[in-house]
């Protein structure tokens, strides 16, 4: 880092004798960082391709499993539904039965008798389906609040970003926005226009497939150039120097 003291101090004995250096041998070296900040855009990268990998295989084995339980219970529900729609329409026809036996005589007792044994074993079976129905119902609500669990706990991570985003913004003057498209980025860099640090330029890095691809650039620049960063990124899954190179393409048309 550059220390205001030692370099006032190294030019001092310089201005009293008679061969001082020029300015230029005068200057101190400044040391930028570029080593802990390639190190830090190195481990970014890791973690981010890391990160979109986990988060698009947990949503699709969640979504799957969602989709199998909840095709497995309208099924179920559906079979529930039509028994219950059978034993109704059968408990109907007994009853009309009972009723035109209760006219009959003593001889009809024991008919009777045998049908009032099956009205009772279907209000069991009734019973039971019912409770199997509650129970279904529970399952529901638990696999639906697991769902909402697992939503939250993807809100949390995504929270953990947060200082990793705030490390490029600072050092590369870049922000990366949503694009309302699912794995799609927007890269934002400012401060590439001397006379307006606030002009904005952007790309669109399309992160849907296993290689990358440039969805779109502002301003227009060399195709082939661009072809040829991503092809490296690809390649080395290095995103850092890619960011860079992506700035130095878009800026060197406002400059």
């Amino acid at each position: 880092m550059f220390e205001p003291s030692a370099s006032t101090n190294a030019l001092r004995p310089s201005l009293l004798t008679g061969d001082a250096p020029s300015m230029a041998d005068s200057l101190p070296s400044i040391n930028f960082g570029f080593d802990d900040l390639r190190d830090r855009m190195a481990r970014f990268t890791e973690r981010f391709d890391t990160f979109i990998a986990k988060g698009r295989k947990q949503v699709l084995e969640g979504r799957n499993r969602f989709r199998i339980n909840l095709a497995e219970l309208q099924e179920d529900q559906r079979l529930k539904s039509r028994e219950i729609e059978n034993l109704a329409h059968k408990s109907s026809s007994h009853a009309q039965t009972i009723d035109k036996e209760a006219a009959e005589t003593a001889e009809m007792h024991a008919a009777i008798a045998s049908i009032t044994q099956q009205r009772d074993a279907r209000a069991q079976h009734r019973d039971r389906i019912r409770s199997e129905i509650a129970t279904i119902r529970k399952q529901i609500a638990q696999r639906i609040s697991a769902q909402q669990h697992y939503a939250k706990a993807i809100d949390e991570q995504a929270q953990l970003n947060v200082p990793e985003l705030d490390f490029w913004q600072t050092y590369l003057c870049m922000r990366i926005e949503g694009t309302g498209t699912v794995d799609r980025l927007r890269f934002v860099f400012t401060h590439v226009d001397e006379k307006d640090w606030e002009r904005e330029v952007c790309f669109e890095l399309d992160t849907e497939k296993k290689d990358y691809r440039v969805a779109s650039v502002k301003p227009k620049v060399d195709a082939e150039q661009i072809e040829r960063c991503v092809e490296r990124l690809n390649n080395n899954r290095d995103l850092g120097p890619f960011l860079k190179r992506m700035r130095d393409l878009l800026s060197a048309p406002v400059k």
